[in-house]
């Protein structure tokens, strides 16, 4: 049985642009919402304050190049954060569309590795 996690969110990661997909899940009743930011300090402090403003408490996001590392260290603070594969991630065949990507993203999704240790294997890598 797959756990629901009630109040989290996928996102899509560009090198400029970040498409965020909150998943609010009470009473049985599921709702959406679909927000676009930017990828400047500025841009990733207000989606960290959007999402702590929906109660959002799990992110997963996509481990694409190195754009992903900027937007973990804005958010590894106040969430649970997900570092997903995008090959692992299965969605609705048909147009790809960043909006698909972000709500395939959600934590439901397959881990990649745990950030923290992906992050410090890259920063140290063993000797040859």
């Amino acid at each position: 049985m797959e756990s629901i996690i009630p109040r989290c969110c996928g996102i899509d990661v560009h090198k400029a642009q970040l498409t965020a997909c909150v998943r609010l899940t009470a009473e049985g009743q599921v709702v959406e919402l679909v927000e676009s930011f930017g990828t400047t300090t500025p841009d990733l402090l207000a989606l960290r304050d959007y999402l702590a403003a929906q109660g959002v408490t799990h992110v997963a996001m996509e481990s694409t190049g190195v754009y992903w590392k900027c937007l973990y260290y804005a958010l590894e603070d106040e969430f649970e954060l997900l570092l997903v594969n995008a090959a692992h991630i299965k969605h609705v065949p048909g147009r790809k569309t960043d909006t698909i990507d972000a709500a395939s993203d959600r934590p439901s999704a397959r881990l990649r590795a745990p950030a923290r240790e992906l992050r410090a294997s890259q920063a140290h890598p063993p000797p040859a």
